[in-house]
């Protein structure tokens, strides 16, 4: 099978095909082509992922290519993984916020409307040539603000394109350890958007677990998320957070401590990964270990502003371990070329899964997955404080959809307006004002 990787110059591609190489079974993906507009990043990707295939006799053969139409033909499965505007634009995206006393976070808030403002347009682009010139293919999608992308896409390519997130994976998994169950065969009960679920039942052998975690202090602050929120937050919730709505029930903190920060982090992975590709420039740069030292310090430093207003401490050695979000779309296609059943939380049409959003909206859900695809399955109906939330985010971005298919300038102020972490319509003109000085990808709203 061929699997291409549009963003194949990107940073994370190394852990998928480091996924790839451990996966000898019948109709395995045999060819990888990797595309992006940055010729030096490529270069520099394939030298990684060149010393990785050392002593793997079967390894997937590599190509790379900066021709989009010669990358999609003939694909299998198409990987979504671009950042339009690159990491100086997330850099940007949160300067301009945290400049308007609103969070900036790549995909909450401003920060998140900005990146789908600059993303939308692009990924609509992507999925109808895909349409075309790829018809069979499978779309996994990683590009953030993931949900509002996968929506964007679904709309050319219907069910074909899945949208992953490994933290309800990573969460549903920490919970099955603290409470002493094999995480492989434990029922996540989690539903929401992406970035924005709860984990509301671990079930394991048919009994719901999650009321013993509850009720024990001890286990309830032990792994991340309870050391994040704290007992008496989950416990009051009665369900237990993604940990990114630590952005919006500790909004005031957490924007306070992003304006403190000597870099964001968008400006720190700018940096870092500026870095990185300059050493790989040159010649005798050891490629493989020079990409695991940085991305040993990316995943330290993940979030780490949350955990200091929380007083969480350094992550814990569990959560910087590789097996995420590449694990999850390689079990994803697994499950769809050989029809390898499974269960897996994705990005995917409501249906009528969830009764507060219409068959359409993307939702982040558990799925069946077979050789037909994802098919969201039933969870729990969400209390009104996460009904509330999750409503209130998806008709923001339903206005980002809006905005980018019609150029509407006033659908993209109803998209910052509408957010509950922008507090005022006067700062929403203001962010798009912003906005579009600094991105000139934002050109396009014309219209009023």
């Amino acid at each position: 099978m061929k699997l291409t990787i549009l963003g194949g110059g990107g940073f994370r591609v190394p852990l998928v095909y480091g996924a790839l190489l451990g996966d000898h079974a019948e109709g395995r993906v045999s060819r990888v082509t990797l595309y992006d507009t940055d010729h030096d990043r490529l270069a520099a990707v394939a030298r990684v992922l060149d010393e990785q295939a050392r002593g793997v006799p079967d390894a997937p053969v590599v190509l790379a290519t900066t021709d989009l139409d010669e990358a999609l033909k003939g694909a299998d499965f198409v990987f979504s993984a671009i950042r339009v505007g690159g990491l100086a634009g997330r850099a940007a995206d949160e300067r301009v916020a945290l400049d308007a006393g609103v969070l900036g976070q790549e995909t909450v808030g401003a920060g998140g409307i900005a990146y789908g403002l600059r993303t939308v347009p692009v990924a609509i682009d992507l999925a109808r040539r895909i349409a075309r010139l790829a018809p069979d293919a499978w779309v996994i999608n990683f590009t953030n603000p993931a949900g509002m992308v996968t929506e964007a896409m679904s709309r050319h390519l219907g069910n074909r394109v899945v949208g992953i997130c490994d933290t309800p994976v990573g969460l549903g998994r920490r919970i099955a350890r603290v409470l002493g169950a094999d995480p492989d065969r434990a029922w996540i009960d989690y539903a929401g958007l992406n970035h924005l679920g709860w984990v509301q039942g671990l079930y394991v052998n048919g009994r719901d677990e999650l009321p013993r975690l509850l009720a024990d202090d001890t286990l309830l602050g032990s792994f991340e998320e309870g050391k994040l929120f704290g007992t008496d937050l989950i416990r009051s919730l009665g369900a237990v957070p993604n940990e990114y709505l630590h952005y919006y029930y500790f909004n005031r903190e957490a924007v306070r401590a992003y304006q403190q920060a000597e870099l964001t982090r968008g400006a720190f992975l700018r940096e870092q990964q500026q870095g990185f590709y300059a050493r790989m420039r040159e010649p005798g740069t050891p490629a493989l270990a020079t990409w695991d030292r940085t991305r040993a310090e990316r995943e330290a430093t993940y979030m780490s502003e949350n955990r200091e207003v929380a007083g969480a401490g350094d992550r814990a050695a569990s959560d910087l371990e590789s097996g995420g979000y590449e694990q999850v779309a390689l079990a994803l296609m697994r499950a769809v070329a050989r029809n390898e059943r499974t269960s897996l939380i994705l990005n995917v049409r409501n249906g009528n899964t969830l009764s507060v959003l219409d068959a359409d909206a993307v939702v982040e859900v558990p799925c069946l997955v077979d050789a037909n695809g994802a098919h969201p399955v039933a969870v729990s109906p969400l209390p009104y404080h996460a009904a509330g939330l999750v409503t209130s985010v998806k008709a923001v971005e339903r206005a980002v959809l809006d905005a980018a298919e019609s150029g509407s300038r006033s659908a993209a102020v109803r998209a910052f307006a509408l957010h509950p972490l922008v507090d005022s319509v006067h700062v929403a003109r203001e962010l798009v004002d912003a906005y579009t000085l600094v991105h000139p990808q934002l050109a396009y709203l014309e219209r009023p």
